[in-house]
This record gives structure tokens, sequence and C-alpha cells, in this order.
């Protein structure tokens, strides 16, 4: 018990303080001085702007991953699991409908104690720098449809999972790793079809300049195209952002209402072939085929660590040697901790090599990276980017590599006369 009891709080305190000194490194990485490659872009204000909302962001996470990482230890320490899980089985129900609770139970509680944070986040951080568009009314709506969503989500496949841990022994770990290999091939269809319709509204792109541009590119490079949407991303934030999504021969392409807004008909474009490049260069397959591999190593360790009387004694359990499967999808998910950490470092490098490659491919089938190189300035702009971020949060945190290095690269690529 002392060994595993040590190596979870070795572990959930290490990542804390990992975190603590990458967030102090990429404090002191800010330089007064704006670099010469944004100059036009950034007037001395802005720049002292963004690096304030660098601050402000890095000091909110400071306070909050503290705040977090005292709760969880208490929690653990004090036996908050095995009171939850008296409570649960003074219920007197089957196993499934006794697990589905004790989930939901601690969802709610690790929601609602975050909430103050999200609304501070919201309302004060981004209200501050000009961000925020969200309403009370909006948060409010957005969180009872998260909730019910969750709920939906939730009977479907997590009372899935715990039936084949229950009843199909050692097979258990490939049938749920069956189910949620499923669920991640058919989330994006799903997600763009039904979810997101539910937070925003979708609208045809007008005709015009714009989609006329768009259409031409995506028939030159032999894009799929289908659709062409604008979502109404002003409604919650004034950060811009566009992304593609579907399957085989159908294709949508989503824009922020704040994109449009901000770029020319030409950057546009350009940041649309940076999307179309992750499909010609099979990344979205790619990543689905590691979230596939990386979903049954988690569930086969999980099914060699769910009955560990050992695990279920240093998270204070009483009754040991009656296993509550449900327990010990959380407790194993927190031993799992410092593995997740390490190949969560390992996607982002692969992320970031993808979007190395997703320029490149945008600069080539363009015939110039002018117009990438200026929606990306205005975007960081925009968005008030930390320019200087330091290697080691680059390392351990970014999926997308740091705006100048991006830049510094798609003047690299040779551009072949077409």
């Amino acid at each position: 018990m002392k060994i595993y009891l040590s190596i979870i709080i070795a572990a959930l305190v290490g990542e804390y303080l990992i975190r603590c000194l990458t967030r102090y490194f990429n404090l002191k990485a800010m330089v007064p001085d704006l670099p010469a490659e944004f100059d036009g872009f950034y007037d001395q204000e802005q720049y002292r702007k963004s690096q304030q909302y660098t601050r402000a962001n890095t000091k909110f996470a400071y306070v909050s991953s503290s705040i977090s990482l005292i709760v969880m230890l208490i929690f653990i320490l004090m036996g908050g699991f095995n009171v939850l899980d008296i409570f649960v089985r003074s219920l007197e129900l089957s196993p499934i409908p006794t697990g589905l609770i004790f989930f939901a139970i601690l969802f709610l509680v690790s929601d609602w104690l975050s909430l103050p944070f999200s609304v501070y986040n919201i309302f004060v951080i981004e209200e501050r720098f000009g961000f925020n568009k969200t309403t009370v009314r909006t948060f409010v709506l957005d969180k009872f449809k998260a909730y019910f969503l969750s709920a939906i989500l939730g009977f479907v496949i997590m009372g899935s999972i715990l039936y084949f841990f229950d009843k199909a022994a050692e097979l258990a770990w490939l049938y749920a790793w069956m189910l949620v290999s499923i669920f991640i091939v058919a989330a994006p269809p799903i997600y763009t079809t039904f979810i997101s319709p539910l937070f925003n509204k979708f609208t045809p792109l007008p005709e015009g300049e714009l989609k006329d541009a768009i259409h031409q590119y995506a028939q030159k490079v032999s894009f799929p195209l289908t659709d062409l949407f604008i979502m109404d991303g002003s409604k919650r934030s004034s950060h811009s952002n566009a992304y593609f999504s579907g399957f085989g021969r159908k294709k949508r392409i989503v824009l922020f209402d704040t994109l449009i807004e901000q770029h020319s008909v030409d950057e546009l474009v350009a940041i649309i072939a940076h999307e179309v490049g992750h499909y010609k260069k099979k990344h979205i397959f790619k990543g689905m085929m590691i979230s596939i591999l990386h979903t049954g190593l988690l569930f086969y360790l999980l099914s060699i660590f769910i009955d560990n009387r050992s695990l279920f004694q240093a998270f204070g359990m009483d009754e040991v040697d009656h296993v509550r499967i449900y327990a010990g999808f959380v407790f194993f998910g927190v031993l799992y901790s410092p593995i997740e950490f390490v190949l969560s470092v390992a996607m982002h490098y692969l992320s970031r090599k993808h979007e190395y490659q997703a320029d490149a491919y945008a600069v080539e089938t363009l015939g110039l990276s002018d117009s990438l190189i200026l929606g990306l300035k205005k975007l960081s702009v925009a968005n008030l980017g930390n320019l200087t971020p330091h290697p080691v949060n680059v390392f351990l945190n970014y999926s997308h590599p740091p705006v100048l290095e991006r830049i510094s690269a798609m003047r690299d690529v040779p551009i072949v006369e077409r």
C-alpha cells in the first residue's frame, strides 16, 4: 500500500512541480523588445498587452493548479473515495448503475470545484483583455447542454465498459478497446452533425470572392470540398480559428466569423490550405490510429491493475477483498498519469512536426509563403500570442510550433513554379 501511495503522491506532486517550473521559465523568456519579424504588426503597447495576457494566464494557472493539487491530495489522504463508495453502495443497486453514479458524482464535484476558475477565466481575464463575448445566459446554457451530453455519452460508453469488465473477465479490455475505437472513428462526424450545432450556429458561406477562391483552390489540389460554413464564434469569444471535418468524399470547412473579419481573401485561402495540408498528409488518420493504439494500451494495463488490492488500500478503501471495478478505473487513471504525461509530450512533438508539414504543403501548393505568414502574424496579434515562449514550455505543452519558428521554416520552403 505504501509503495502505491508513494507513487501516486510523487506523480501528482512531481507533475505539479514540473508545470510550475515550466511556467517560471516561460515568464523569464519574455523579452521587452518586439521581435523584428513583427515590426509593423504590433506596436509597443500591443506587444506589452500580449505579455500582460501571458502573465495573467500564468499566474491564474499557478493558483488553480495549486488548489487542485491540494484538494486532490486531501481527498485521497482523508479517504474521500471510500466515503463516496460507501454512499453509492448504500443505494443497493446492481454494479453498473452503482458505478455510473460513482462516476457521475465525481464528475459533478470536480466540475463544481472548477466552476469558480472557469468563471474567473472567462469573465475576468478574457474580459479584461477584450476577448470575452460570453453572456451569463450563454455560459449557463452551455453548462446544462454539456451535462446533458455527458450523461448520454457516460451512460452509453461507461455503462458498456463497466458491463464488459463485470461479465467478460480476461477479454473485457479487448471488448472495451473495440467499443472506444469505434467511438473514436465515429466521434468527428457525430460532433459535427449533432453536437456542435447545439452550441453554435452554422451559416453557409455566401456567394462571392472568398467562396470562389476557396473552391478554386480545392479543385486545384483535388480536395473533396462539399460544404463551406461560417460559425458564430463571436458568440463566446473574439478568438478566431478554422477547421475541417468529414470522411471519404465529403469534407466540410468551417470558418469562425471572427476569422473572416480579421483576414483578407488570400490570407483565408492560405489558412485553409494549411488545413488541407493536414488532410493530404494524412495527419488526421495518423492521429486517430495513434489514439486507438493508445486506448488499447490503456485498457490492457487497466485489466492488470483493476483488481489490485494494494492499489485500493492506497486510496483508503475499506473491504478491499471486494473489488469495485468502477473505483479501479479511477485509481488506475491516477496511477497511470506519469505515463500519460510522457505520452502527451510525445504527441505534442508529433503534432508540431505535422504543423510544419501542413505549412510546407500550403506554401508549395499556393506557390508563395507571404499570405500564410501574413495570416499567422495577424492571428498571433489578434489572439495576443506569446512570441517568445521558453523551449521547455514548447517541448512539454505546445501542439503548434512557436509562430516565429513556423515563419522561419516557411521562408525556407523551396517554391516550385507551377
